[in-house]
């Protein structure tokens, strides 16, 4: 038995690998974040596969369940909605899991919105540190605190509701000349990236309504 991670597409569906393409078409079933849009990806690729929901809402309390499917089948895969699962997604329990029952795991490369937007930014990515999404409100002072003071580039996810007031706080604590690049919706039709300081780029995003799934890197302090 075993456990495959599998990356999938973040925007553009021809994002998605070879490899991926044969696991998902050779595994028993497949765990999915959400089973309509994991149908669409494998319909588009002419897969037919039984997908099984495994998402935030049912992974802690049913966590012995999805290693019982696991056990009764020769390969499962595992995917989220986009990108890598583990990554800001469902994913990390089940494979600590497996590790502990000593199901094999493996984890394919691919697709995850980190890495095009941290190399895109112009900003140095030979050592950085990626944050996942911002505390909403608790801890969240105590966090950017500490990234004004690295001397390293920073990544954060941000959705787009809390974007404006995040970057207002970024201006407050981190600073308005610090240079942050903002990439949205990578791969995809809008896909776009700001790069220029935190001032500009709160006037930027401050205009009007925004829209969009957002990666946020940060230079480094100088």
């Amino acid at each position: 038995m075993k456990l495959y991670v599998v990356p999938t597409p973040i925007g553009n569906l021809e994002d998605i690998t070879l490899r991926a393409l044969n696991v998902l078409k050779s595994v028993d079933l497949i765990l999915c974040e959400d089973t309509r849009t994991t149908r669409n990806l494998l319909k588009h690729y002419d897969i037919d596969k039984k997908c099984v929901a495994y998402h935030i809402f049912n992974e802690h309390e049913r966590l012995d369940n999805f290693l019982n499917i696991i056990r009764s089948h020769e390969s499962v895969a595992l995917v989220s909605d986009a990108g890598t699962p583990g990554i800001s997604d469902p994913g990390f329990l089940l494979v600590r899991a497996c590790l502990a029952e000593e199901i094999e795991v493996e984890c394919l490369p691919g697709a995850t919105a980190l890495v095009p937007a941290l190399v895109q930014s112009g900003l140095p990515c030979d050592r950085f540190y990626f944050y996942g999404f911002l505390p909403h409100k608790k801890g969240k002072e105590t966090l950017l605190k500490r990234v004004a003071e690295m001397e390293e580039t920073v990544a954060f996810y941000e959705s787009p509701h809390r974007l404006v007031k995040t970057l207002e706080k970024m201006v407050e604590i981190i600073g308005p000349d610090r240079r942050v690049s903002i990439s949205k919706e990578i791969s995809k039709i809008h896909a776009f990236t700001f790069r220029g300081t935190l001032a500009e780029a709160l006037a930027h995003f401050g205009k009007g309504e925004v829209k969009g799934e957002f990666v946020m890197v940060i230079a480094p302090k100088e």
